[in-house]
């Protein structure tokens, strides 16, 4: 039995309010709900109102009125016994939170959704939709891992209720997992995601399955392609995967309106009017909510690159770097005042330890730090699993630093990240260690795999565009490896001892390579 089964008045208004919301028509679905609340005293009925208006209100982006629709909403939850309803309103109230900067509450908000969606009994395809909406906000969270999770959940739960798996396709998640690589320095792992987008909806496509997508995810995969235009690649005009074209849908969304005003920006760019670029941003009214606070100075740097004018391009990237490191710093202090503190219950300290994975992130690049690493070798190794670690170090790191400052420097290392994690073997492991040395560690593997490794990750580097971005300081890493050799109490020494040999590897070979 579904939610609205246990419902017995008015349920083809709020049916229809639904119905209305999924093809964001969002204004339509407030009015509708209004009638609701005025017409009903049964306690159920208000709430599941309440909790779609604020839906409503927030895929119209009127942020004015969140608050008090957060306050009545949960005022009407609180004491009926529905997790559906305790999940939905939270996933809700952490994109408001989210919305309105308040990433403390966000963060709190999430830990309370997913446990209470969780601890749905008979889910159906109102806690599909509340799964969604938890995906949106992990995203908007750059959660993007725990994102993609809960949209797998929410396509697994709607197909079950009978909904369309490309009702769910979501592409706005991985769209600003895209955006966000860019904006920390990593284009190529950029335009990797956002050719997988336009992949997803080629299916779409070949298979007449388009008319299933939400309108918001018709402009999301339009801007998809519109930024991917903008980095260089060729994109489809006068078919049905033309940007311009996909990004006119979006009914009445808030996020869809932003994604249109910047995606005519990206077109300006690709279409060598770079002028008219910096035009349009300098119009446009966009909520850093949607891509991101960088998004809008990034696009400024590339037309500015575009136009020959370098200096303003390089200013308005650093600029774009900031702004996407004051959110990172952001998140952590969130971490550093302690969100699971906040939370009394002790079965909610252990939910909200979930999330610890990404305060074991390193800001800079987004790989895992060296607690995570140590954690991740120790549980692997504590499994029987045969494991190599390796070292990387940066060679003329130091020179990077001196030639270009610190800025460029960082860029340096966002990019080797993204330059290292493409050619590691499906299923190994990348760290940051700390400074200009990355860490890799390949489990089920021995000596053999190592050097091919290593010999992947030195090509990589080594023809890696580095003049655009340090020009006259060449980029190179020297590798080390060893084999973990050691499990129980023996464990810790037998780590210690694996990386003093592979740092001794790698010193090694960076001298080989500056003999040679």
């Amino acid at each position: 039995m579904g939610w609205l089964d246990r419902v017995n008045d008015q349920v083809d208004a709020l049916t229809r309010a639904r119905t209305l919301q999924e093809v964001d028509r969002s204004a339509e679905a407030c009015l509708l709900l209004d009638g609701v609340l005025h017409g009903t005293a049964d306690p159920y009925v208000r709430a599941d109102a309440l909790v779609q208006r604020l839906s409503a209100l927030i895929n119209l982006g009127r942020t004015a009125e969140f608050t008090r629709a957060i306050e009545e909403a949960s005022a009407a939850v609180r004491d009926l016994a529905e997790p559906y309803l305790h999940g939905h309103l939270n996933a809700l109230a952490a994109l408001a939170a989210h919305h309105q900067g308040a990433l403390d509450r966000c963060v709190t908000h999430l830990v309370k959704a997913a446990r209470a969606l969780g601890a749905v009994e008979d889910p159906d395809r109102d806690t599909a939709w509340g799964w969604h909406d938890l995906a949106m906000a992990y995203s908007y969270l750059s959660f993007h891992g725990y994102a993609l999770g809960a949209i797998e959940r929410a396509r697994q739960l709607g197909v079950a209720a009978g909904i369309p798996e490309e009702t769910f396709a979501a592409p706005g998640i991985r769209l600003r997992n895209a955006v966000a690589l860019d904006h920390n320095g990593d284009s190529d792992g950029c335009l990797r995601v956002l050719r997988d987008v336009a992949s997803d909806l080629g299916r779409f496509l070949r298979g007449k399955r388009a008319g299933e997508l939400r309108p918001s995810s018709l402009a999301a995969y339009g801007y998809a392609a519109a930024r991917r235009a903008a980095l260089g690649d060729r994109v489809e005009t006068g078919t049905d995967a033309d940007p311009a074209r996909l990004l006119a849908h979006g009914g009445d969304s808030a996020r869809a309106r932003d994604m249109r005003q910047l995606g005519q920006v990206c077109l300006a760019i690709a279409t060598g009017n770079p002028i008219e670029a910096v035009t349009r941003l300098d119009t446009a009214r966009v909520s850093h909510e949607t891509l991101g606070a960088a998004e809008s100075a990034r696009l400024r740097s590339i037309a500015y690159g575009r136009a020959g004018d370098h200096p303003a391009a390089h200013r308005a990237d650093r600029h774009a770097f900031r702004l996407a490191a004051q959110r990172n710093d952001r998140l952590r202090d969130v971490y550093i005042d302690g969100i699971a503190a906040r939370i009394d219950h002790e079965e909610m300290r252990r939910e909200a330890a979930r999330y610890e994975g990404e305060a074991l992130t390193d800001p800079l690049t987004g790989l895992p730090n060296r607690r995570r690493l140590e954690r991740y070798i120790a549980s692997v190794v504590a499994r029987g699993e045969r494991v190599v670690i390796g070292v990387c170090d940066l060679d003329a790191f130091k020179a990077v630093n001196t030639r270009h400052g610190h800025h460029s420097g960082d860029l340096v290392l966002q990019r080797v990240a993204g330059v290292i994690n493409r050619v590691m073997r499906r299923g190994d492991f990348v760290a940051r260690y700390g400074g200009d040395e990355f860490v890799v560690v390949l489990s089920g593997a021995g000596m053999s795999e190592a050097a091919e490794v290593a010999r992947r990750i030195k090509a990589a580097v080594g023809t890696e565009d580095w003049e655009s971005l340090v020009p006259g300081t060449p980029v190179g890493v020297s590798i080390g490896f060893a084999e973990v050799s050691g499990s129980g109490a023996g464990l810790r020494d037998a780590l210690g001892t694996a990386f003093e040999t592979a740092d001794r590897e790698m010193l090694a070979a960076k001298t080989r390579s500056r003999a040679s």
